[in-house]
C-alpha cells in the first residue's frame, strides 16, 4: 500500500483525511454531547447554496461556502432562539431553502458544473491543494476557538440552563458553537459531501463514547478513530474503486457496529464475575 502514495492525489486524500478526523473528533464531541446532530444536517444541507454561489460568482465552491454556512448557523440559532418556531421546524426550513438555492444558483450558471457530484456525495480522492490549505486554516480556526473557550462549550453541552444561572454567556457560546460546525461542515464537504456529512460528525465520537466519558478523552479518542477509519475507508474506495464518500461512510458505521458488539462483550464478561 505505500507505493500508492507516490500518486499527488492519494497524498492529497491522507492529508484530508486526517484534517477532517482532527475537525470532526474535536466539534463532533460537542455535537453528539449537545445532541444537536440534526441541527449540523441542516446546516451541512443549507451550504449547498454557498456550493451553488460558488458556481455562479465562477469562485472556489468551498470558499462561497464559508459564508453561507455560517449565515445558516447563526439563522437556525436566531429562529429557534428569538422567535416561537421551534428548533427543528427552522432546521427543516433553512435546510430546504439552502438546497433550493444552491439548486437555482447552478441552474443560472453559465455552462457545465463539474464536480457537482463530488460537492454532494464526496471525493475525497480528488481533492486539490487548494482545498486543503483552506481545511488546514479552518482547522486552526477551530483549534484556537475551542482551546479559548473549552470550558463554556462543555458547560453549554452538559446544562445550558445551569450555565446560565453561573454566568456564563449561554446564547454567545450557542451561537459560536453553531459557527464552529458550520465550519466543520465546509472541512467535510470535499471528503464525504454534503449528503453524508453527519456521519463524519457522530460516528467518531458516538463510537468513542462507548469507552470514556471525559471530553478531553473523548476528543483525542475520536480524532484517533477517525483517522483510522477515514484511512481505511480511503483505502477500499481506492482498491475496489467505490465512491469514496459512502465507503468512508459505510466504514464508520461498520466500526460503530463492531465497537458496540466489543462494548457489550465486556460488558457481559464482567456480569458472569
Amino acid at each position: 500500500m505505500i507505493e500508492i502514495l507516490q500518486y499527488e492525489f492519494m497524498r492529497n486524500a491522507l492529508m484530508a483525511a486526517i484534517l477532517v478526523s482532527v475537525t470532526c473528533g474535536i466539534v463532533g464531541t460537542y455535537v453528539v454531547i449537545k445532541r444537536i446532530v440534526f441541527i449540523s444536517g441542516g446546516i451541512s444541507h443549507a451550504a449547498f447554496g454557498g456550493i451553488g454561489l460558488g458556481y455562479l460568482l465562477g469562485i472556489n465552491p468551498i470558499l462561497a461556502a464559508i459564508p453561507f454556512s455560517i449565515l445558516a448557523a447563526l439563522g437556525i440559532g436566531t429562529i429557534s432562539k428569538k422567535t416561537k418556531v421551534s428548533e427543528d421546524t427552522a432546521i427543516g426550513i433553512l435546510w430546504t431553502v439552502g438546497m433550493a438555492l444552491g439548486i437555482i444558483f447552478i441552474a443560472l450558471s453559465p455552462g457545465y458544473a463539474p464536480d457537482l457530484f463530488s460537492y454532494l456525495f464526496g471525493s475525497i480522492l480528488t481533492v486539490p491543494f487548494f482545498d486543503l490549505i483552506i481545511m488546514l486554516i479552518l482547522n486552526m480556526v477551530i483549534i484556537l476557538t475551542v482551546i479559548l473557550f473549552h470550558k463554556e462549550f462543555s458547560a453549554i453541552s452538559f446544562d445550558e440552563e445551569f450555565s446560565e444561572v453561573i454566568g456564563v454567556p449561554t446564547k454567545i457560546m450557542y451561537f459560536l458553537l453553531l459557527c464552529l460546525v458550520a465550519l466543520s461542515v465546509v472541512v467535510l464537504i470535499r471528503v464525504v459531501g454534503v449528503i453524508l456529512v453527519i456521519a463524519l460528525l457522530t460516528i467518531p465520537t458516538a463510537i468513542s463514547r462507548q469507552f470514556t466519558h471525559h471530553i478531553k478523552k473523548l476528543m483525542v479518542l475520536s480524532i484517533f478513530t477517525g483517522i483510522i477509519l477515514t484511512v481505511t475507508g480511503l483505502c477500499f474506495s481506492y482498491m475496489f474503486d467505490l465512491p469514496s464518500g459512502a465507503t468512508i461512510v459505510l466504514v464508520l458505521g461498520t466500526g460503530f457496529l463492531l465497537s458496540s458488539f466489543l462494548k457489550k462483550s465486556q460488558i457481559l464478561a464482567k456480569s458472569d464475575f
